[in-house]
């Protein structure tokens, strides 16, 4: 029998990440074993002698390197035959129990954080609301747009407007600002909501403005500079945080920056190769062949290793990331993230934390962030000194196809398992656990099959939810809120989906708030859920311990340990919670 399990505590102690410079316990059942060698790796290989223990069992105790990072280990098995095995981790980079190899061996991670490495106590377990601005709700402004080239719905119930040549879809608006989501302050207290993490506000030509006109300034649509800190104020008296949306890796080219139409004063980089903001930019061809996003040639790609730039987004007294700190919000997340060079997101981190030694820094990272590929560079994110924590979309992919019966309790616990033994406690339990969110069809619309991401848009738009489908829908949402709600991190919802709204993907998962015709059974539900996940400490910072009960059920218990959370803080609690989740069948 041969057996290491990176999961279980009997064969790596400490579970999960360790710290920078830890003891580490290695331990591997090899019966028929004659000797037994750790091979590891960071930087360069060594192997370290295991020595017999009871019960088949070897073991070898090594101190692991002093800077963090990822170590990567599996085993050299010698049999008295002569005969020389490899024993690696599974082939799913899940970790757990692992196997045999005869060739391409994968190793088992072990991440290595900072052992400062710490989180704002107020992001642990917080429950966030994502709000898309121009469709929560429509507040008076003391802002006027200066732009006629974005059609505004006279009615807050309007659909889209038809798919014409002379609509732009990125353009058209409801009107929603940040007094509207001021005056519904009380609506999200009520519903148990701690931070409110708000899709791009800064100026721009869209209406979903991830191409950024101005850095400096709020969109005039959605209202002033002073209405942006009068809801950052208003929202923290109530226990409320504000987490602003960075889209740090491209502006749009209808910008100050790179101003293509000359719609603005000053000089862009499409104009002038002396314009102050040229080098911020890679030209192949000047002026009209540029790097830009996803080969969007609306949004130049920026350069994040341009010194000007990191000034412009960094100094201490003018930068953009300390500026919107100082001004009220409590956090940045980072519009793709990944897209962001290691050394600009190590700066940025400084930089918000010199401002506001509480921000948070969250990254939309869509993979293991704990391993990710970036431009054939491996990038850890979780080590202590990027970010604090990531939206987490593996668990979204997991927890919705658990519920609709098409993941199988064993292959949801492995992905829970995995982000336990790779993300260290202050970056797990600040996850971003969502359902929903601006850029995937509504979570109703996945939950019962009709998520329609391969349609062309002129049909998607007509898709509607039939009473049977929207009711199974619901069940499975209900199933699957109870499942982040749960587990460890920051349980998230769409702005909408409580109220039951639904849609195929961008832009039909935008619709306007159904204010007057919300689903008051789900949102009553929600309510519950939510406010109850924001009373309880225990699943605020709890240890969690999950287990499938069978193929369409996981049991999942939170705890203290003697009084300790999982953040190793004493906190004087000694209570547990108990949940079984099912899988809602057709």
């Amino acid at each position: 029998m041969y057996v290491h399990n990176s999961h279980d505590p009997l064969y790596r102690e400490p579970a999960g990440p360790a710290r920078a410079g830890e003891t580490v316990t290695f331990r591997i059942r090899a019966d028929a074993a004659d000797e037994v060698v750790l091979r590891t790796w960071m930087g360069e290989e060594r192997g370290f002698a295991m020595e017999r223990v009871e019960h088949g069992f070897w073991r070898v105790k090594v101190e692991i390197p002093h800077t963090p990072g990822l170590y990567w280990y599996d085993f050299i098995i010698y049999q008295s035959s002569g005969q020389i095995l490899r024993y690696g981790a599974p082939e799913d980079g899940l970790g757990g129990e692992g196997h045999l190899y005869d060739t391409d061996l994968r190793s088992f991670q072990l991440t290595i954080y900072d052992p400062n490495f710490v989180t704002p106590d107020w992001t642990h377990g917080a429950n966030i609301y994502q709000i898309f601005p121009d469709r929560f709700y429509k507040g008076k402004t003391a802002s006027v747009d200066p732009r006629t080239d974005r059609p505004m719905h006279k009615k807050w119930d309007e659909d889209f407007f038809p798919n014409e040549p002379k609509v732009n879809g990125s353009r058209e608006c409801w009107g929603g600002n940040l007094n509207g989501i001021r005056e519904k302050l009380p609506y999200l207290r009520e519903l148990g909501v701690d931070v409110l993490y708000l899709n791009p506000v800064f100026e721009s030509v869209s209406n979903h403005r991830y191409d950024t006109a101005d850095y400096t300034k709020v969109d005039a649509l959605l209202g002033t500079n002073e209405e942006l800190t009068a809801l950052c104020k208003a929202a923290e008296e109530m226990g409320i945080r504000v987490m602003l949306d960075g889209v740090f890796s491209h502006t749009g080219d209808d910008s100050i920056y790179f101003n293509v139409r000359g719609e603005y004063p000053g000089v862009g980089a499409a104009q002038s190769k002396k314009s102050r903001y040229y080098k911020w930019y890679t030209f192949e061809h000047w002026p009209d062949k540029y790097r830009c996003w996803w080969g969007v040639t609306s949004m130049p790609e920026l350069r994040k290793d341009e010194p000007s730039y990191r000034k412009f987004m960094f100094d201490a007294k003018q930068g953009i990331v300390p500026r919107w700190l100082r001004a009220g919000a409590s956090a940045w997340r980072l519009d793709v993230a990944d897209e962001l060079t290691m050394g600009f997101l190590r700066e940025l981190r400084r930089s918000a934390k010199a401002a506001r030694p509480d921000a948070l820094v969250l990254g939309e990272v869509w993979e293991d962030a704990s391993n990710k590929i970036a431009y054939d560079e491996l990038r850890c994110y979780c080590t202590g000194d990027t970010l604090d924590s990531v939206m987490n979309y593996p668990l979204r992919e997991a927890v919705l196809a658990f519920v609709s019966g098409e993941l199988t309790a064993d292959a949801l616990v492995r992905v829970v398992h995995h982000q336990a033994e790779v993300y260290p406690a202050p970056f797990l339990y600040s996850l971003m656990n969502l359902l929903g969110s601006h850029d995937r069809a509504r979570a109703l619309n996945v939950l019962c099959g009709k998520e329609c991401k391969d349609m062309p848009k002129a049909e998607a738009a007509k898709v509607r939810l039939d009473h049977n489908e929207y009711e199974l829908a619901a069940r499975r949402y209900r199933a699957a809120l109870d499942l982040i709600c749960a587990l460890p991190g920051c349980p998230t919802v769409y702005y909408g989906d409580e109220a039951g709204l639904t849609g195929t993907p961008d832009p039909y998962c935008r619709r306007p708030f159904p204010w007057g015709h919300e689903d008051r059974e789900l949102q009553a539900y929600v309510r519950a859920k939510l406010n109850h996940h924001r009373e309880s400490p225990v699943l605020q910072t709890g240890l969690c311990d999950i287990e499938a009960l069978n193929s369409h059920a996981v049991r999942i218990r939170r705890y203290m340990n003697g009084g300790v959370d999982a953040l190793g803080r004493p906190t004087g609690e000694h209570s547990e919670e108990v949940f079984t989740v099912s899988a809602v069948l057709k």
